[in-house]
Protein backbone atom coordinates (compact mmCIF):
# COMPACT_ATOMS: atom_id res chain seq x y z
CA UNK A 1 0.00 0.00 0.00
CA UNK A 2 1.61 3.35 -1.28
CA UNK A 3 1.70 6.46 1.39
CA UNK A 4 -1.25 8.83 1.61
CA UNK A 5 1.27 12.21 1.86
CA UNK A 6 0.15 15.17 3.86
CA UNK A 7 3.10 16.94 4.53
CA UNK A 8 2.95 19.63 1.91
CA UNK A 9 1.06 21.16 -0.95
CA UNK A 10 3.01 21.07 -3.78
CA UNK A 11 3.15 17.03 -4.02
CA UNK A 12 1.83 16.44 -6.96
CA UNK A 13 1.61 18.14 -10.59
CA UNK A 14 -0.89 20.46 -11.44
CA UNK A 15 -4.59 21.27 -12.04
CA UNK A 16 -6.14 19.69 -14.88
CA UNK A 17 -7.50 22.96 -16.54
CA UNK A 18 -3.66 23.60 -16.35
CA UNK A 19 -2.51 20.80 -18.04
CA UNK A 20 -5.45 21.55 -20.59
CA UNK A 21 -3.65 24.47 -21.51
CA UNK A 22 -0.48 23.80 -21.63
CA UNK A 23 -1.40 20.93 -24.25
CA UNK A 24 -3.90 23.54 -26.00
CA UNK A 25 -1.26 25.92 -26.62
CA UNK A 26 1.89 23.50 -26.71
CA UNK A 27 2.40 24.17 -30.96
CA UNK A 28 1.63 27.84 -30.85
CA UNK A 29 5.06 30.03 -31.40
CA UNK A 30 5.48 33.18 -29.26
CA UNK A 31 7.89 35.26 -28.31
CA UNK A 32 10.43 34.46 -25.35
CA UNK A 33 11.51 35.59 -21.94
CA UNK A 34 7.63 36.70 -20.78
CA UNK A 35 6.89 38.82 -23.91
CA UNK A 36 3.97 37.16 -24.88
CA UNK A 37 0.31 37.10 -25.46
CA UNK A 38 -0.25 34.54 -22.54
CA UNK A 39 1.72 36.89 -20.07
CA UNK A 40 0.14 39.78 -21.25
CA UNK A 41 -3.18 38.14 -20.73
CA UNK A 42 -2.40 37.17 -17.26
CA UNK A 43 -0.74 40.25 -15.96
CA UNK A 44 -4.41 41.85 -17.16
CA UNK A 45 -6.15 39.42 -15.11
CA UNK A 46 -4.45 40.16 -12.29
CA UNK A 47 -4.17 43.91 -12.11
CA UNK A 48 -8.00 43.65 -12.68
CA UNK A 49 -8.60 41.35 -9.25
CA UNK A 50 -6.36 43.53 -7.64
CA UNK A 51 -8.16 47.14 -9.13
CA UNK A 52 -4.44 48.44 -9.54
CA UNK A 53 -4.62 49.01 -13.60
CA UNK A 54 -0.97 50.43 -12.59
CA UNK A 55 0.60 47.54 -11.12
CA UNK A 56 3.65 45.77 -12.87
CA UNK A 57 3.27 42.22 -12.77
CA UNK A 58 6.60 39.75 -13.59
CA UNK A 59 6.25 36.25 -13.44
CA UNK A 60 9.05 34.13 -11.58
CA UNK A 61 9.82 30.37 -11.12
CA UNK A 62 9.52 29.43 -7.13
CA UNK A 63 8.98 31.29 -3.95
CA UNK A 64 12.82 31.58 -3.03
CA UNK A 65 13.93 33.23 -6.17
CA UNK A 66 11.17 35.78 -5.46
CA UNK A 67 11.96 36.54 -2.73
CA UNK A 68 15.51 36.93 -3.14
CA UNK A 69 15.09 39.06 -6.16
CA UNK A 70 12.21 41.46 -4.73
CA UNK A 71 14.40 42.13 -1.88
CA UNK A 72 17.44 42.68 -4.02
CA UNK A 73 16.14 44.74 -6.43
CA UNK A 74 14.31 46.85 -3.72
CA UNK A 75 17.69 47.37 -1.31
CA UNK A 76 20.43 49.57 -1.83
CA UNK A 77 23.94 47.57 -0.56
CA UNK A 78 23.62 49.00 2.87
CA UNK A 79 20.18 48.11 3.89
CA UNK A 80 18.61 44.81 5.27
CA UNK A 81 15.45 43.71 5.73
CA UNK A 82 13.02 43.31 8.24
CA UNK A 83 11.32 39.61 9.29
CA UNK A 84 9.54 37.22 11.85
CA UNK A 85 12.65 34.96 13.08
CA UNK A 86 10.09 32.16 12.21
CA UNK A 87 10.03 33.93 8.72
CA UNK A 88 11.01 31.60 5.04
CA UNK A 89 13.57 34.35 4.49
CA UNK A 90 15.33 33.57 7.93
CA UNK A 91 14.91 29.78 8.16
CA UNK A 92 13.89 28.05 4.64
CA UNK A 93 15.69 29.45 2.16
CA UNK A 94 19.58 28.97 2.93
CA UNK A 95 20.61 32.10 3.39
CA UNK A 96 19.75 33.26 -0.73
CA UNK A 97 18.82 37.14 0.99
CA UNK A 98 21.76 37.24 2.36
CA UNK A 99 23.68 35.98 -0.73
CA UNK A 100 22.96 38.86 -2.48
CA UNK A 101 24.63 41.26 0.08
CA UNK A 102 21.16 41.86 2.34
CA UNK A 103 20.83 41.31 5.94
CA UNK A 104 17.87 39.60 7.37
CA UNK A 105 17.29 41.32 10.40
CA UNK A 106 15.04 39.04 12.33
CA UNK A 107 12.27 39.99 15.23
CA UNK A 108 10.96 36.98 17.69
CA UNK A 109 7.92 36.86 17.52
CA UNK A 110 5.80 34.46 19.60
CA UNK A 111 3.36 33.13 16.71
CA UNK A 112 4.63 34.16 13.70
CA UNK A 113 3.73 37.73 12.90
CA UNK A 114 5.34 40.66 13.32
CA UNK A 115 3.23 43.93 14.85
CA UNK A 116 3.46 47.89 13.43
CA UNK A 117 4.98 48.06 17.49
CA UNK A 118 7.99 45.76 16.42
CA UNK A 119 8.32 47.11 12.71
CA UNK A 120 8.37 50.99 14.65
CA UNK A 121 10.49 50.11 17.36
CA UNK A 122 13.33 48.57 15.08
CA UNK A 123 13.25 51.33 12.75
CA UNK A 124 13.06 53.83 15.65
CA UNK A 125 16.26 52.06 17.55
CA UNK A 126 18.43 52.29 14.29
CA UNK A 127 17.27 55.98 13.52
CA UNK A 128 18.13 57.28 17.49
CA UNK A 129 21.26 55.27 17.45
CA UNK A 130 24.15 58.02 17.25
CA UNK A 131 26.35 55.10 15.57
CA UNK A 132 23.07 54.10 12.92
CA UNK A 133 26.17 54.72 10.44
CA UNK A 134 28.04 51.72 11.34
CA UNK A 135 25.04 49.48 11.46
CA UNK A 136 22.40 48.20 8.64
CA UNK A 137 19.90 50.35 7.83
CA UNK A 138 16.03 48.89 7.75
CA UNK A 139 14.76 49.06 4.30
CA UNK A 140 11.94 46.83 3.67
CA UNK A 141 9.66 44.64 6.11
CA UNK A 142 8.86 41.23 5.00
CA UNK A 143 6.11 39.50 5.89
CA UNK A 144 4.18 35.73 4.57
CA UNK A 145 0.12 35.88 4.21
CA UNK A 146 -0.46 33.52 5.60
CA UNK A 147 2.93 32.79 8.23
CA UNK A 148 4.81 29.54 8.53
CA UNK A 149 2.38 28.28 11.12
CA UNK A 150 -0.86 29.14 9.14
CA UNK A 151 -2.28 32.27 10.70
CA UNK A 152 -3.37 35.30 8.92
CA UNK A 153 -2.82 39.11 9.05
CA UNK A 154 -6.01 40.92 9.43
CA UNK A 155 -6.68 44.14 7.39
CA UNK A 156 -6.68 46.46 10.62
CA UNK A 157 -2.73 45.02 11.66
CA UNK A 158 -1.87 44.92 7.78
CA UNK A 159 -3.06 48.45 7.38
CA UNK A 160 -0.79 49.05 10.83
CA UNK A 161 2.27 47.78 9.57
CA UNK A 162 2.18 49.44 6.45
CA UNK A 163 1.49 52.79 7.85
CA UNK A 164 4.58 52.08 10.22
CA UNK A 165 6.72 51.33 7.26
CA UNK A 166 5.56 54.60 5.62
CA UNK A 167 6.36 56.31 8.50
CA UNK A 168 10.17 55.42 8.38
CA UNK A 169 10.27 54.95 4.60
CA UNK A 170 10.68 51.53 3.91
CA UNK A 171 9.17 49.09 1.51
CA UNK A 172 6.63 46.53 2.72
CA UNK A 173 6.43 43.52 1.02
CA UNK A 174 4.26 40.29 1.42
CA UNK A 175 5.63 36.93 0.68
CA UNK A 176 2.35 35.16 -0.93
CA UNK A 177 3.04 31.52 -1.59
CA UNK A 178 0.03 30.44 -0.10
CA UNK A 179 -1.67 33.56 -0.36
CA UNK A 180 -5.05 32.39 -1.90
CA UNK A 181 -5.92 30.04 1.47
CA UNK A 182 -5.70 33.46 3.05
CA UNK A 183 -8.36 35.47 0.79
CA UNK A 184 -10.95 32.76 1.16
CA UNK A 185 -10.38 30.83 4.76
CA UNK A 186 -12.78 31.63 7.61
CA UNK A 187 -12.04 35.18 9.15
CA UNK A 188 -10.47 36.40 6.34
CA UNK A 189 -10.44 39.68 5.66
CA UNK A 190 -7.91 41.13 3.42
CA UNK A 191 -8.05 41.22 -0.04
CA UNK A 192 -6.07 41.19 -3.03
CA UNK A 193 -6.92 45.05 -3.52
CA UNK A 194 -6.51 45.23 -0.06
CA UNK A 195 -2.61 44.00 -1.04
CA UNK A 196 -2.07 46.65 -3.81
CA UNK A 197 -3.44 49.25 -1.65
CA UNK A 198 -1.02 48.35 1.45
CA UNK A 199 1.89 47.27 0.36
CA UNK A 200 4.98 48.18 -2.32
CA UNK A 201 4.98 44.76 -3.63
CA UNK A 202 3.71 41.03 -2.99
CA UNK A 203 3.13 37.57 -4.71
CA UNK A 204 0.84 35.38 -5.64
CA UNK A 205 1.40 31.57 -5.24
CA UNK A 206 1.20 29.46 -8.25
CA UNK A 207 3.60 26.30 -6.97
CA UNK A 208 1.36 24.93 -4.15
CA UNK A 209 -2.09 26.45 -5.34
CA UNK A 210 -2.26 24.14 -8.54
CA UNK A 211 0.79 25.48 -10.90
CA UNK A 212 3.41 22.81 -12.19
CA UNK A 213 5.29 26.17 -11.35
CA UNK A 214 5.41 29.85 -10.44
CA UNK A 215 4.76 32.91 -8.84
CA UNK A 216 3.42 35.95 -9.85
CA UNK A 217 5.45 39.16 -8.91
CA UNK A 218 2.91 42.74 -8.36
CA UNK A 219 4.79 45.53 -7.81
CA UNK A 220 3.01 48.48 -6.60
CA UNK A 221 5.80 51.19 -6.31
CA UNK A 222 7.56 52.29 -9.42
CA UNK A 223 10.47 53.12 -8.03
CA UNK A 224 10.84 48.95 -7.04
CA UNK A 225 9.77 48.26 -10.43
CA UNK A 226 12.44 50.04 -12.23
CA UNK A 227 15.36 48.19 -13.88
CA UNK A 228 13.58 45.50 -12.20
CA UNK A 229 13.99 42.82 -14.59
CA UNK A 230 17.20 43.71 -15.45
CA UNK A 231 17.65 42.14 -11.43
CA UNK A 232 15.15 39.11 -12.50
CA UNK A 233 17.90 38.78 -15.65
CA UNK A 234 21.20 38.93 -13.71
CA UNK A 235 19.52 36.38 -11.11
CA UNK A 236 18.47 33.75 -13.18
CA UNK A 237 14.68 34.89 -12.80
CA UNK A 238 13.56 35.31 -16.64
CA UNK A 239 12.19 32.06 -18.41
CA UNK A 240 13.10 31.94 -21.75
CA UNK A 241 9.90 30.11 -22.22
CA UNK A 242 8.03 32.38 -20.37
CA UNK A 243 5.09 31.40 -21.96
CA UNK A 244 4.90 28.29 -19.67
CA UNK A 245 4.00 30.60 -16.79
CA UNK A 246 1.50 33.00 -18.76
CA UNK A 247 -0.51 30.20 -19.24
CA UNK A 248 -0.96 29.05 -15.77
CA UNK A 249 -1.65 32.25 -14.37
CA UNK A 250 -4.01 33.02 -16.96
CA UNK A 251 -5.86 29.99 -16.25
CA UNK A 252 -5.55 30.43 -13.12
CA UNK A 253 -7.00 33.74 -12.84
CA UNK A 254 -9.55 32.89 -15.23
CA UNK A 255 -13.64 32.27 -13.72
CA UNK A 256 -12.41 31.58 -10.23
CA UNK A 257 -10.11 28.65 -10.47
CA UNK A 258 -7.90 30.14 -8.25
CA UNK A 259 -10.32 30.93 -5.24
CA UNK A 260 -12.13 27.72 -5.69
CA UNK A 261 -8.83 25.69 -5.54
CA UNK A 262 -7.86 27.37 -2.31
CA UNK A 263 -11.39 27.04 -0.91
CA UNK A 264 -11.14 23.37 -1.21
CA UNK A 265 -8.05 23.18 0.44
CA UNK A 266 -8.99 24.86 3.67
CA UNK A 267 -12.59 23.16 3.44
CA UNK A 268 -10.51 19.51 3.44
CA UNK A 269 -8.24 20.85 5.72
CA UNK A 270 -10.94 21.99 8.22
CA UNK A 271 -12.55 18.88 8.30
CA UNK A 272 -9.17 16.92 9.86
CA UNK A 273 -9.27 19.93 12.45
CA UNK A 274 -12.18 19.16 13.74
CA UNK A 275 -11.41 15.37 13.89
CA UNK A 276 -8.10 16.57 15.85
CA UNK A 277 -10.29 18.15 18.24
CA UNK A 278 -12.86 15.71 18.15
CA UNK A 279 -9.39 13.21 19.52
CA UNK A 280 -8.45 15.85 22.02
CA UNK A 281 -5.08 16.67 20.18
CA UNK A 282 -4.49 20.57 21.18
CA UNK A 283 -3.51 22.85 17.90
CA UNK A 284 0.06 24.48 18.33
CA UNK A 285 -1.36 27.31 15.89
CA UNK A 286 -4.97 28.45 15.69
CA UNK A 287 -4.66 28.38 11.75
CA UNK A 288 -7.28 28.88 9.48
CA UNK A 289 -5.83 27.88 6.48
CA UNK A 290 -4.83 24.69 4.57
CA UNK A 291 -1.97 23.46 7.47
CA UNK A 292 -3.15 22.05 10.20
CA UNK A 293 -0.72 21.89 13.32
CA UNK A 294 -1.97 19.24 16.22
CA UNK A 295 -0.13 18.37 19.09
CA UNK A 296 0.35 14.41 18.82
CA UNK A 297 1.12 11.48 21.38
CA UNK A 298 4.75 9.76 20.22
CA UNK A 299 2.57 6.51 20.28
CA UNK A 300 -0.46 8.08 17.76
CA UNK A 301 2.00 9.50 15.40
CA UNK A 302 3.94 6.04 15.14
CA UNK A 303 0.94 4.50 14.32
CA UNK A 304 -0.39 6.98 11.76
CA UNK A 305 3.33 7.09 10.21
CA UNK A 306 2.51 3.70 8.87
CA UNK A 307 0.20 5.13 6.26
CA UNK A 308 0.84 8.67 6.24
CA UNK A 309 3.38 11.41 5.93
CA UNK A 310 3.19 14.58 7.50
CA UNK A 311 5.61 17.35 9.01
CA UNK A 312 7.56 17.07 11.76
CA UNK A 313 7.40 20.68 13.47
CA UNK A 314 9.13 20.09 17.01
CA UNK A 315 8.93 18.34 20.30
CA UNK A 316 6.39 19.70 22.57
CA UNK A 317 7.04 18.13 25.55
CA UNK A 318 8.51 14.88 26.56
CA UNK A 319 5.46 12.77 25.12
CA UNK A 320 4.26 14.40 22.24
CA UNK A 321 5.27 16.14 18.95
CA UNK A 322 3.77 19.05 16.93
CA UNK A 323 3.05 18.03 13.44
CA UNK A 324 1.91 19.63 10.58
CA UNK A 325 -0.63 17.72 7.82
CA UNK A 326 -1.61 19.88 5.12
CA UNK A 327 -3.85 19.54 2.22
CA UNK A 328 -3.29 20.94 -1.56
CA UNK A 329 -5.42 20.89 -4.53
CA UNK A 330 -5.24 17.32 -5.19
CA UNK A 331 -5.93 15.88 -1.55
CA UNK A 332 -8.57 13.71 -2.32
CA UNK A 333 -11.63 13.77 0.26
CA UNK A 334 -11.89 9.78 0.69
CA UNK A 335 -7.68 10.59 1.85
CA UNK A 336 -9.04 12.47 4.10
CA UNK A 337 -12.07 10.31 5.34
CA UNK A 338 -9.67 7.47 5.88
CA UNK A 339 -7.17 9.52 7.89
CA UNK A 340 -9.93 10.80 9.98
CA UNK A 341 -11.19 6.99 11.01
CA UNK A 342 -8.00 6.02 11.94
CA UNK A 343 -7.38 8.76 14.33
CA UNK A 344 -10.66 7.52 15.71
CA UNK A 345 -9.62 3.96 16.43
CA UNK A 346 -6.40 5.14 17.95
Amino acid sequence: MSMVRFESDYLEGALPEILAALEKTNYEQTPGYGADVYCAEAAELIREKCAAPEAAVHFLIGGTQANFIVICAALRPHQGVIAPTEGHISVHEAGSVEATGHKVIELASPDGKLTAGQVRECAAAHWNDPNRLQMTQPGMVYISQPTEGGLIYSLAELEAISAACREYGMYLFVDGARLGVSLVCPGADVTLADLARLTDAFYIGGTKLGALLGEAVVILNKDLDRDFRYIMKQRGGILAKGRLLGVQFAELMRDGLYERTAKREVDLAWKLRRAFEEKGWPLASDSPTNQQFPIVPDADLAKLAEKYSFSEWGRYDEGRRIVRFCTSWATKESDVDALIADIRAL
